[in-house]
């Protein structure tokens, strides 16, 4: 296939880039480096890569046929979308409607990578895909949550009314080599404290609860879902719940770090669990993750020393 991949320069889009390539298909990525870095796709020396330097937000248009488009351009850590609240909405609503239209125009199929975070602060524990969240549309983040929604409305509409091809991921927190590391989110923030011998900041009380996927994982369940025949959004993340005061702590433990573990105020709207009900993709196309929490992190740990 030729693959345009919006945001691919991205923590899973760089991610995303090797796998297809690995499989054999002809990859364009497309990224304004905003939250992306060529760093992340540097190692990649392939004649079936190409790589753009552009905004999805603006006329989007692609020269050649393109068999698939995947749309994971977007600011995805709590201080991206706070620092950058109108880039979020746009890149979710315009960018999502220019990367349709381009499929529609290829006869491409379309995938959308969602969040966790339609569900919003969730009062149904573990989050089925049936849930229909609880988000609160004028709270700080709001503008990732509701700029995600409604890029599955937009996408579930070309799909209906255009008879679009289309998928859509809802991804929980994921983790591992090519994180920012200062992107705001936990492991990255706790690594790169622990790692520096500083105080790790827990917010509350450190008993709110996240599960937490390798990366391998996460592109292994969205490779499956792009090949499958499914159109209504599927959940792929770690059902393993833990809390974050327990991640701080095996983040301590795992680097031989003697810091600190310090507590600062919960941020507006944080949610207090979050945990995916995975049924739907291992009964569809058997996925689930195999990769343990350790084994990842220690992965991830040594990826921070050397950065």
């Amino acid at each position: 296939m030729r693959v345009l991949i919006t945001g691919g320069a991205g923590f899973i889009g760089s991610h995303l880039c090797d796998r297809l390539l690995s499989e054999g298909h002809e990859v364009i990525c497309m990224d304004n480096l905003v939250t992306g870095s060529v760093k992340n796709i540097d190692h990649i020396r392939h004649p079936g890569f190409k790589f753009f330097q552009y905004d999805v937000t603006n006329y989007l248009y692609v020269d050649g046929d393109l068999d698939y488009i995947l749309h994971l351009a977007s600011p995805a850590s709590p201080i991206d979308y706070l620092e950058l609240p109108i880039h979020t909405l746009k890149v979710g609503s315009l960018g999502t409607h220019k990367a349709l239209g381009l499929a529609k125009e290829k006869g491409a199929r379309f995938f959308l990578a969602s969040t966790s975070e339609v569900y919003g602060d969730p009062l149904v524990h573990p989050q089925k895909e049936d849930y229909w969240g609880n988000v609160n549309p004028v709270g700080p983040r709001g503008v990732y949550d509701e700029a995600k929604r409604f890029s599955e409305a937009m996408t579930m509409a070309y799909h209906r009314y255009h008879k679009l091809d289309t998928r859509i991921v809802r991804i929980f927190n994921t983790y591992g080599p090519r994180m920012r590391s200062h992107d705001g989110r936990a492991i990255p923030e706790f690594m790169n404290q622990a790692l520096a011998g500083k105080d790790i900041t827990v917010f509350g009380d450190g008993s709110q609860t996240r599960s937490f996927c390798y990366i391998s994982d996460l592109i292994e369940g969205i490779y499956r879902l792009m090949m499958s025949n499914e159109n209504m959004p599927v959940n792929i993340g770690n059902p393993e719940e833990m809390t974050i005061l327990d991640m701080a702590k095996e983040i301590i433990k795992l680097t031989g770090s003697r810091s600190r573990i310090v507590f600062r105020d919960l941020p507006v709207d944080d949610p207090r669990v979050r945990q995916p009900d995975i049924t739907k993709a291992k009964t569809l196309f058997g996925w689930e993750p195999k990769v343990a929490l350790e084994e990842g992190l220690k992965k991830t740990i040594e990826f921070f020393r050397e950065a």
